[in-house]
């Protein structure tokens, strides 16, 4: 007996859109074999029809009325890819309220609202898939919601933003600065004109905020996450870091502590021998621990159209296999049971505690690094590791480095700011958290 193709509406024919539309057209019979029927798109929704026609030619119907797409009687799974918050939020609600499925890598609308949407597919006893909104082509999202549920999940470490790691690479390889390699990215397509999103780790944010709520089982809070991102990094500060046997890296990192759960993303020291330190170029890398299994690695491609088509398509076969299934036998958007969501409280960053490395700008004269010393040890902060740079001849100012060993962030704040009022402080003291990864 032949089953009909499943039908989809397809929102969007950007980088993504069209994507997905040629993986599904190019693996159509890998595909059929895999989900046990076809999947077509019959209906294409987009803000410039004309652009969109001469991508597709006459084969499937464009329209520039994106509800005409989610109202679509015949439509199964509507496949959310144009991004932000709206129209698309408004539209997903839409599409749910109807009683179709939803697939979608829109980290940010998810971010800032998965909580209603999953709320109301499960009310509606509907499916909403989103693992092309976290790392592009890497299959981070089933392996945290299904491969891992065996375990109590300790933390999470990724490289989740391409951009800003494609800028760390190139200012670590050629000593370039950060404005000159951002320009660069901008050239090759690795940056957007506006690039703020990237660079200032809020992309980043919106990606660890449902890590984090599928490995703890909490609900999405986008507000508790710490975000800061690489455009104050100096290219003095990689060397440095580089001498010391570290790399710096945009992390976001999650972690279940005593205290509570801490979601947080800001440049970051690796050890060199660290497997994210060797994580170059636009890569993505994820580092996930579990009580259990240890540490795990997932590497690959975070961005572009097929690599992030690749996990839209692999949500549409999930989708395409359970479509039938009862809603009770699905698997829950966020791991965890609705009804078994945990109320675990949020660490603001002054409540973390981390290793930290300084640089410090002074004048280069006698008891200068012996204050400082005693600052620290006021705070209960001590010097792990520490070198000063050699003044050149006739310059009277120098660089202190130092590396420290865990410490309370809200005392770091303090030491810092009792550091940097004492005459011989030239400069805003630099501070980069530093993370073992072990």
């Amino acid at each position: 007996m032949t089953i009909s193709p499943i039908k989809i509406g397809l929102l969007g024919l950007g980088t993504v859109g069209r994507g997905t539309y040629n993986v599904l057209r190019r693996n159509q019979t890998e595909i059929t074999r895999r989900a046990g029927r076809g999947i077509e798109v019959a209906i294409i929704g987009v803000r410039d029809a004309a652009k969109a026609r001469s991508l597709v030619g006459d084969a499937v119907p464009v329209t520039t009325d994106l509800t005409e797409v989610v109202g679509h009687p015949q439509i199964d799974i509507v496949v959310e890819l144009i991004g932000g918050y709206e129209p698309a939020r408004t539209l997903v609600l839409e599409a749910i309220r109807r009683g179709k499925h939803v697939v979608t890598a829109n980290k940010a609308m998810l971010a800032r609202h998965g909580n209603e949407i999953f709320e109301a597919a499960r009310a509606r006893g509907v499916m909403v898939a989103f693992e092309g909104a976290v790392a592009g082509g890497i299959p981070i999202i089933k392996a945290l919601r299904e491969g891992l549920t065996a375990n109590r999940i300790e933390w999470i470490a990724g490289i989740i933003n391409g951009t800003s790691n494609f800028i760390l690479s190139e200012m670590r390889a050629k000593g370039l600065s950060f404005d000159t390699v951002l320009k660069q990215a901008q050239q090759l397509g690795y940056a957007e004109a506006d690039p703020t999103f990237d660079i200032e780790g809020v992309d980043a944010a919106h990606k660890l905020t449902l890590l984090a709520a599928i490995a703890f089982g909490v609900p999405i809070n986008f507000d508790a996450a710490y975000v800061e991102g690489i455009s104050k990094l100096a290219a003095e500060d990689i060397r440095y870091a580089e001498q010391l046997g570290y790399r710096i890296k945009l992390l976001g990192i999650t972690k279940r502590t005593a205290q509570g759960l801490e979601l947080r993303v800001h440049p970051t020291l690796v050890p060199k021998d660290r497997l994210l330190a060797s994580v170059e170029g636009a890569m993505n890398a994820v580092l996930v621990k579990g009580d259990a299994v240890g540490v795990t690695l997932y590497y690959g491609k975070g961005a572009g159209a097929e690599p992030t088509a690749s996990a839209v398509v692999a949500d549409l076969v999930d989708v395409t296999r359970m479509h039938t299934a009862d809603p009770e036998n699905h698997v829950p958007h966020l791991a965890f049971q609705p009804d078994a969501m945990a109320a675990v409280p949020w660490l603001g960053i002054e409540d973390t505690t981390s290793s930290y490395y300084f640089r410090m700008r002074v004048a280069d004269q006698p008891g200068v690094l012996a204050d400082i010393a005693r600052i620290l040890a006021d705070e209960r902060i001590s010097i792990d590791a520490m070198f000063q740079r050699e003044p050149s001849q006739g310059e009277h100012q120098t660089d202190i480095i130092m590396l420290t060993h865990d410490a309370l962030e809200r005392d770091v704040n303090v030491a810092m700011r009792r550091i940097e009022a004492l005459p011989t402080v030239l400069a805003p003291v630099i501070r980069i958290r530093q993370e073992e990864l072990l």
